[in-house]
This record gives C-alpha cells, sequence and structure tokens, in this order.
C-alpha cells in the first residue's frame, strides 16, 4: 500500500484489498452518481445507499474489482476505506 499515492485498504474475508483514488475513479464517479461538477459530487457523496456505497467501492478498488465479495464488507468498514481514500488523496 502506498499511502503518498493516495491507497488505503478494506478487509474483505480477511483480505486485505487496496482502494485508490485516482483522476479516472473521480470521473466515473461524477458519470455513476450523474454529477457536473466535483462540487456536486462532493454533496452526492454523503446520502449514499448501500448499493451506491458498494459501487464507489468498485471503482475505487486497484486491480481486479471482481476478486473482491464486496457485499461481505460492513457498513462501517465500507465508510471507512472511502472515506480515508478520499482523505489520503484529497487531505
Amino acid at each position: 500500500m502506498n499511502r503518498a499515492r493516495g491507497e488505503t485498504e478494506v478487509e474483505i474475508d480477511g483480505v486485505r484489498h487496496r482502494l485508490c483514488l485516482t483522476l479516472g475513479a473521480l470521473a466515473d464517479l461524477e458519470t455513476a452518481f450523474g454529477c457536473a461538477t466535483l462540487t456536486e459530487l462532493q454533496a452526492r457523496l454523503r446520502q449514499l445507499s448501500a448499493h451506491e456505497m458498494k459501487r464507489v467501492l468498485e471503482i475505487l478498488l486497484v486491480g481486479d474489482a471482481t476478486a473482491a465479495p464486496l457485499s461481505d464488507v460492513s457498513p462501517a468498514e465500507a465508510a471507512r476505506a472511502i472515506g480515508e481514500a478520499f482523505h489520503a488523496a484529497l487531505g
């Protein structure tokens, strides 16, 4: 894991997976949530459903997202990992 690059981790079934917020991931998130600006995306991310939180994780996962059963991630762990990915990249 490379924190200088903005990477963080989420644990799924005892296996650690890397998450990273990249420019491409931001563009994918804007598209997924129909946002035209980062300000709109920021506001939209504050009110995610469970399905949407899973989508954010899929976008932020580094490597093969299909290898991780995202339905097994606890809501608290998902929220923590997403927050850390944004904090690492933007903070």
